[in-house]
Parts: structure tokens; sequence; C-alpha cells
């Protein structure tokens, strides 16, 4: 009689537990839905598209496209209609668009026309059962493809800038011939684990044991293949990327970031040896553009692998600081 008290009584304390990891896991996979509150303080358009069947919301900022902008309106050498290079943003796991407007303002004050956009379950976008990096990817790619088609695009110059997350997805486009002539990620994590034990951090979780058994919840509940999130190595991908196709690509970190520590960007170095880098020393997750060789890096990367776009460096001195220093994540 007592063994078989006690042995229901074990049952339902197991099961208690693995509902509270549940509980746990579906937290952490549900991003903060950070409402957009601030609009670009340049021309620009609402524009939308979908991916995965659910709409994606972002801000279009081209180049001369505005009277507004009599700079940005000039005439091109082969007329109005000359096609630009273009920057995609790319946004981190519970953020939105307004957070990337600290690089979308100083990009398009270089001369590049700048689409950004909020992905699945971030924003003012539509929402996702189980948001995941593989979904960012998706999401990026829908926005390539979006951006391919507008008037005014070289769709051979089109760059990305990838925050976080969004320089996961960034790299792993690359693996999905991704048009993406130029590649910058930002404070990107490499590791699915360093994902989610950052996640458990912000949410004052603990690490052990719920990193391991939140990782197959998350994979359970995307219905994705554990095969194919462990495939999702952005090691790998830059070293054929290396190999193959030959996209450049260039890391930023910074050494006081405490949430995705730049011990991942040594990864990518141990793998892939002489892969661009910079090392910057600014407080945190999401400062990295206020380092003073930040934007002097990241432009004549840009233009090295875009092109020029018109406007002399010399003319954004002094303006890029003030420019970039918007809301932080």
């Amino acid at each position: 009689m007592w063994v078989t008290v006690v042995a229901w009584a074990g049952i339902a304390v197991l099961a208690a537990l693995a509902g509270l990891v549940w509980l746990a896991a579906v937290k952490a996979q549900t991003p903060r839905r950070v409402p957009n509150t601030e609009q670009p303080p340049v021309p620009f358009e609402e524009v939308e598209w979908t991916s995965g069947g659910a709409v994606i919301r972002g801000w279009w900022m081209p180049q001369g496209a505005s009277a507004r902008d009599p700079e940005a309106a000039r005439p091109g050498p082969s007329g109005p209609a000359t096609a630009r290079p273009a920057v995609v943003v790319a946004h981190g796991w519970g953020s939105n668009r307004t957070r990337m407007l600290r690089y979308a303002v100083p990009l398009h004050a270089a001369g590049y026309s700048v689409l950004v956009y909020d992905a699945r379950g971030h924003g003012d976008s539509g929402a996702i059962r189980a948001p995941n990096g593989l979904q960012f990817r998706d999401d990026l790619i829908s926005a390539l493809e979006w951006l391919r088609r507008q008037p005014g695009v070289d769709g051979g110059r089109i760059g990305v800038l990838g925050h976080s997350l969004g320089g996961f997805a960034g790299v792993l486009a690359l693996e999905a011939n991704a048009p993406i002539a130029a590649l910058v990620t930002d404070a990107m994590p490499v590791r699915f684990a360093t994902m989610v034990e950052a996640e458990l951090r912000r949410r004052r979780l603990p690490k052990h044991p719920l990193g391991w058994l939140i990782m197959r919840i998350f994979a359970l509940r995307s219905r994705i293949p554990w095969e194919t999130i462990q495939r999702a190595d952005p090691v790998r991908v830059l070293a054929e990327n290396r190999a193959g196709r030959r996209v450049p690509t260039l890391h930023v970190h910074s050494i006081r970031d405490e949430f995705i520590p730049h011990a991942e960007l040594q990864l990518i170095l141990d793998g892939v040896p002489d892969t661009a880098h910079l090392l910057v020393d600014t407080e945190g997750h999401s400062q990295s553009n206020q380092d003073p060789r930040f934007w002097p890096t990241v432009l004549a990367f840009f233009r090295e692998h875009l092109g020029e776009t018109g406007v002399p460096p010399e003319k954004l001195q002094g303006r890029l600081q003030e420019r970039s220093s918007g809301t932080s994540e």
C-alpha cells in the first residue's frame, strides 16, 4: 500500500517538474514584443511582405527617392534610375527595427539605401508559434528577396548588417545562397547553447539543468529535427563560404559583452583563421557602434565590397557618432 502511494507521489512530482521545465522553455522561447516607438529621421516608406505565412513589416529608406532630401535626390551618372547599393539591417532576439536605427541611419547617411524590418514574433510583424534561429534566417532571406525587386537597387550590391541573432541569420543565409554581397555581424552568437543560456540569464532561470532540456524542447516546439539544428553552425558555414562562394564577411564583437561573450568570435577565428574582425571596447551587448573604430571599419568594408555610394568619407566626419546613438537593446 505505502509502496504504491510513494510510487504515485514520485510520478506526480516528476510530472510537475516536467511541466515546470516545459513552461520555462515556452517562456524562454517567447521573445519580448518590444513596440516600435520611433520613426526614421530620414525619408522612408512603411513596407510589408510575407515570410512563413506571416506579415513582415519594415521601413524602407531609399536613396534619391524624396525631394525632401536634395542631396539624396541628385541624379547619378546614368540619370535618376541609377542602381545603387543597399543594406539590410537585421535585429536580434527580443528586439525590433526601432533599435536598429542606430545602424540604419548612419548607413543611409553614407549613401546606402537601407531596409530594416521586424522579424516574425517581434515588433509589428506577424506571430510565429515557436520563434527560433532558423526562422530569423528565413525572415532575412524574405527581406533580401523583397529588396531585390525594388527599383533603383543593384541586386548584385546588397549588404547585410546583422546584430546578435540577426548576424547568425546572415551567416546561415550564406549557405542558402542568399543574394548577399557583403556581410557584417555584430555581437553574434555562434552556438545555440550560448543563445539559450543568455536568454535563461535574462529571465533569471538556472542554466543547469534547464539549458540542455530547453534546447530539446525548442527543437520539438519548432518542429525542427535535431540534426538540422546541429548543422546550423556558423563556423562550418563560414569555412565552406571561404572555400566556395567567398562572400566577404566582417565580424564585430565587444570585449565587454557579458550577454554574448566575445569567446563566440574566438570560435570563428579558431575555425576560420584570418577572418576579418574587429574587437571593440564598449559596455554591453548593444553598444559596439559607439566605439570610434566601428563606423570607419564597417563603412570601409562596405565601400570595398559594395562599391562607392558617391558620399565622400570625409563628409561623414562628425555626423556618424550622433546618428548612431539610437536606442540600445
